[in-house]
């Protein structure tokens, strides 16, 4: 730039920009008594010849040897300062920049004491402000002409990731218990990041952890196992609704299904009923201390339990001694299922 500056001004419309560079590329002429202005929220890093000679607070500062001793210092002249000089100002940001997001670009491995090793996604929220203007431009702005908050986005969100993925491991065991300890998760981590913002001039002012998900996958199997928790006994609720299902498939065969039902009914007859006839029978012996049932009574109907020799309904003998091995036969049976002899006489057989 060939005219010589008088007023130094740089006001952000954004509330984005963290560090402007003037002028943006080489460095611009100036007189001596020059006005520096430099805005609440701000600072500015006075250079010349690369090197940062003064830091400016707020206010309006005039460029005279009464009030920037380090600069005329540097500057001095055999001819009385009264030539321009080239210099570079950079106007930092002061404020606290809030809401910035961070969360895990990919789900990272965690080991979980009850689920085993499941992938975690994290997310949340921090805040930050520039403390030492000079060392926040010497060690990340450098020439850049323009700096905003989008430009550390990356950069602080990998250095937070990391940081959580150690302190996760060392002390949390399992993702059930996260809810209750997200605030002291978060003082946690503070507390390991403020080094390394430190080490920038940066201050780290707020961080919070909003949330550490497993993916939907593993959402979907801690449902499950909720699910099978309010069932309570898993063997007997499925030995249950196996024998609901197979009396549905009956009384659609009873009622003429035919074409599915039918094919149900096979189905269910031929390889699940067999399959779980064992477990509906158990089922049956525990369910509130009652005797299984036997059968039916020939002369009532009624069911009957097992062990039994009279029907509890109408009285009606249920067993008969058999009249050649003398063991103990269903009254409705007409051969006796130890000896095969008949349970009614007939007709002696010819000699």
């Amino acid at each position: 730039m060939n005219e010589f500056l008088e007023v130094l001004e740089h006001y952000d419309p954004t509330g984005e920009e963290i560090a402007f560079r003037y002028p943006p590329e080489g460095s611009a002429e100036i007189k001596f008594g020059a006005q520096l202005v430099v805005h609440e929220a701000q600072e500015a890093v006075f250079y010349r010849d690369g090197r940062a000679l003064d830091v400016f607070g707020p206010g309006r500062h005039t460029l005279t040897t009464q009030n920037i001793p380090v600069v005329t210092k540097v500057l001095a002249l055999p001819f009385g300062f009264t030539s321009p000089f080239r210099v570079q100002v950079v106007f930092v940001s002061k404020r606290t920049f809030l809401d910035q997001k961070w969360g895990t670009r990919e789900p990272v491995v965690f080991r979980d004491r009850e689920l085993g090793a499941v992938r975690l996604r994290a997310f949340g929220t921090y805040a930050y402000r520039i403390r030492d203007a000079r060392t926040f431009v010497n060690t990340v702005v450098g020439s850049l002409g323009q700096f905003d908050t989008a430009r550390l986005a990356d950069f602080y969100r990998d250095m937070i990731v990391a940081r959580l993925n150690d302190l996760l491991g060392e002390s949390l065991t399992s993702i059930l218990d996260l809810p209750a300890h997200y605030d002291e998760l978060a003082q946690l981590a503070k507390a390991r990041l403020v080094e390394d913002f430190g080490k920038y001039g940066v201050d780290l002012s707020d961080f919070y952890v909003n949330s550490v998900t497993p993916p939907d996958e593993v959402l979907a199997r801690l449902d499950e196992r909720a699910a099978i928790g309010a069932v309570g006994d898993l063997a007997a609720y499925t030995r249950f609704k196996a024998a609901v299902a197979m009396g549905d498939a009956a009384r659609a065969d009873g009622q003429g299904g035919g074409g599915a039902s039918g094919g149900l009914g096979i189905g269910l007859g031929a390889g699940f009923g067999v399959q779980m006839a064992g477990a509906l029978s158990e089922a049956m012996r525990a369910g509130a201390g009652a005797p299984a049932a036997a059968g039916a009574c020939a002369r009532c109907g009624n069911p009957v339990p097992v062990g039994a020799r009279f029907c509890p309904a109408c009285g009606a003998p249920l067993t008969a001694a058999c009249p050649r091995c003398q063991k103990p036969v269903p009254a409705a049976a007409r051969f006796c299922p130890a000896c095969g002899a008949p349970m009614t006489p007939g007709p002696a057989p010819a000699s």
